[in-house]
């Protein structure tokens, strides 16, 4: 009796393995990613009025590359080696999330307030943009810091709708 358990086992354990499915589930990557080909100033201009009009108040606009270019000379060869030609970031908080994730996780805000930042090379600005949910992902407030990725996702994304 023994050795047909075993023989059973033997035939049915692979078979239930191989018929699993895969987890092919990809992660979100951490930092959402949108290119746009054109001016950087015109690209900055619709990201910035697209935060305004969606409730997310700009409160710094630090133009990092021009900071960067003042160490220029005293980095030598190791200075802007990818050739950026424009880079800035806005830094943008929405009060209304900013109380919301603070009921579920005052951790959490160190969300608040969020950033955007801006690259340009060749004529294509990317606007990288760290995940909230990503950075929340083992918080109480990951659903709300998912939802506010989304909001500030589709007013960038509609910005660029013709």
């Amino acid at each position: 009796m023994t050795r047909s358990y075993l023989l059973l086992l033997f035939l049915l354990v692979p078979g239930l393995l191989l018929a699993a499915p895969p987890d092919t589930a990809k992660p979100e990557p951490t930092v959402w990613i949108k290119r746009v080909k054109g001016e950087f100033s015109a690209t900055y201009k619709k990201v910035f009025t697209a935060l305004e009009n969606n409730g997310y108040f700009v409160v710094l606009e630090p133009n990092i590359g021009k900071n960067l270019s003042n160490f220029a000379q005293r980095w030598g060869k190791n200075y802007n080696r990818s050739g950026l030609e424009a880079f800035r970031s806005m830094v943008f908080c929405n009060g209304w999330y900013a109380n919301e994730i603070s009921n579920v996780d005052p951790d959490m805000v160190a969300l608040c307030p969020l950033h955007i930042t801006l690259t340009h090379k060749q004529g294509v600005t990317s606007i990288l943009f760290v995940r909230p949910s990503q950075v929340a992902a083992h918080s109480p407030a990951s659903k709300v810091a998912a939802e506010m990725e989304q909001d500030v996702i589709r007013a960038i994304e509609q910005s660029f709708i013709p």
